[in-house]
């Protein structure tokens, strides 16, 4: 009798050995999925918690499993850019090419009603590396509000990553005629060979015609 339960401590003892050391075994990335999984265990209706591990398994190139994930986060929140750049991605990645196009053609749709939103696709679809549709979006963006200068200092950045500085310094300098309050645009100009000219002071002068106003508003009442 004691024999065995020696035998069961000692077998008891080795399972829980071996699932400490399985659990020192795995990666950031395994441990992040794991989370995940327990999230959407306790809340399947979860879109970021869906498109989060998507992001996962299209790293480990599980496009199966991450294009249900992404389906599953645009069926909870069909306003997930994030996600809709992500699943165009992985029809791309998974040689389903003209799935592809379709989805980016319907998601360009969806953003068509205001410059913000097709900004933000073109952003999302950047980050996944999808330049081409990411351009497309910005334009979309310039057609439906050409004076923003939100939208033309992202084309500008755009075309400064693609290494067309021509093209970059003509956006950024759009964008910055628009809102001459972007630091960050004019230190860009600079270094691409702009001068930026400062708004000269003109309180000295305003001082100037406030008086001659005055005289004459005077002379008038005499």
């Amino acid at each position: 009798m004691s024999l065995l339960v020696c035998s069961t401590l000692l077998f008891g003892c080795g399972d829980k050995k071996n699932r400490a050391i399985k659990e020192l075994r795995k990666t950031p990335a395994e441990e992040e999925k794991a989370r995940l999984l327990r999230k959407i265990d306790r809340n399947f209706d979860n879109p970021q918690a869906h498109f989060e591990l998507g992001q996962l398994y299209q790293a480990d190139g599980l496009w199966t499993q991450a294009e249900y994930e992404y389906n599953t986060a645009l069926d909870l929140d069909p306003v997930l850019i994030e996600a809709k750049a992500a699943m165009v991605k992985i029809l791309q990645q998974s040689q389903n090419t003209e799935k592809a196009l379709i989805y980016a053609d319907i998601y360009m749709s969806q953003a068509a009603s205001s410059a913000s939103n097709s900004l933000r696709l073109g952003l999302a679809f950047q980050k996944q590396q999808l330049d081409d549709y990411a351009l497309s979006c910005y334009q979309q963006a310039l057609r439906l509000n050409p004076n923003s200068a939100k939208v033309n200092r992202q084309v500008g950045y755009y075309y400064l990553a693609k290494g067309d500085k021509a093209r970059a310094q003509d956006y950024l300098s759009r964008s910055f005629n628009l809102d001459r309050n972007q630091p960050e645009v004019a230190m860009q100009l600079g270094k691409l060979g702009v001068v930026i000219q400062r708004p000269r002071k003109t309180k000295m002068a305003t001082k100037g015609l406030d008086k001659i106003i005055e005289r004459s508003d005077r002379d008038l009442l005499k």
